[in-house]
Formats: C-alpha cells, structure tokens, sequence
C-alpha cells in the first residue's frame, strides 16, 4: 500500500512537472490576435470567398528540453462537415526554427525551413488554405497550433491526410499552445 501511494505521489508530481513543462511553449502572430478575428489577407481565395489566401506569420518560444521538431496546424471545428475542416498542417519543421513567415503556406514561395514538410489539407492539396465558412453562417473558429514534438522526423508526405499526421503527433508531442481566431461572412 505505502508503494502505490508512493507511486502514485511520484506519477503526480511528474504530471505537474510535465505540465508546467507544457504551459510554457507560446505561440503568437502579428497577423492573427487570439480571440481575434481572421484578417481578410488570410481568407481563401475560391469557393466565392475572395481574400488572398496568405498564411499568417506565427512564432512560437519556450519549447521544452527534448524538442526535435515543430508542427503547425490550422482547424475549423466549426465547419459543415461532421469532422471539421483542416486548412493547414505543417511537420518536421526544425527544431531550431522559432518561427514561419508570413506567406510560408505558399509552397511556390520556398519560404518553409529546410526539411519542413506541408500536407493535404481538406481542400485537398499541400498548403495554406484560408478561412470560407458558409455564407450566412455563424462565425467559425479556426485554431492554430504549434506542437513541439520528440522526433525530428514524422514518417509522412505532402499526400499524407492531416489524420493521419494528427495520429503521428498523438504519440510525439511534448507540448502546445494555441491562437485561436474567428471569421464569418455575412449573406
């Protein structure tokens, strides 16, 4: 009984270490405020929407000891679909890497650090694709997020689902942090 108790206090004190581990990685934008609305710049340019589909430039600091790579991600959990919709997922982005610019999302711009791969979102091709909700429908949330992940390499490509790198991340990832914006259009 003393053992597990034991045991028990130490996998407590682990978790809280690992947890405030955790909190200290931040993300921040200068395009996109937490709480804040999606700049017209970032919104997709089809589907009648009409921005100019430029990803935001984020950075990131406080990544805990062990990091070997970065991911980023961009998710509406708003949309129509049943299961979201993914409009950005990014991985193997180097460790020493603090940041992306603005525009990386672009694969024809080369502005991704070496080694950094971006794959099919739910438009269906490798990239930034920006916020277009319905028309008329209720603004919808997208959350961007960093993972700083424990291997320098997820076993995946530009035609990889962003499940399929979400699953991959599940087991690697040592921390995250989130911005989370908002963008509607009217009918």
């Amino acid at each position: 009984m003393i053992w597990k108790m034991a045991t028990m206090a130490a996998g407590l004190a682990l978790g809280l270490c690992v947890s405030g581990a955790a909190s200290a990685l931040t993300l921040s934008s200068p395009d996109v405020k937490n709480h804040g609305t999606v700049p017209d710049e970032q919104v997709f340019n089809s589907f009648s929407c009409t921005g100019k589909n430029v990803s935001p430039a984020l950075s990131w600091k406080g990544a805990p000891a062990g990091t070997k790579s970065f991911a980023v991600t961009v998710y509406d959990p708003d949309a129509p679909t049943g299961s979201g919709f993914w409009h950005w997922v990014v991985f193997n982005i180097p460790a020493s890497a603090t940041g992306l610019p603005k525009n990386a999302g672009d694969a024809k711009a080369n502005l991704m650090p070496p080694g950094a791969v971006q794959s099919r979102t739910d438009y269906g091709f490798a990239g930034w694709g920006g916020p277009c909700p319905p028309k008329g429908d209720k603004p919808h949330h997208y959350i961007f997020t960093v993972f700083a992940v424990d291997v320098d390499h997820i076993d995946a490509d530009a035609n990889t689902s962003a499940a399929v790198v979400g699953f991959n991340l599940h087991f690697h990832t040592l921390a995250k942090a989130k911005i989370v914006a908002t963008y509607g259009r009217p009918k």
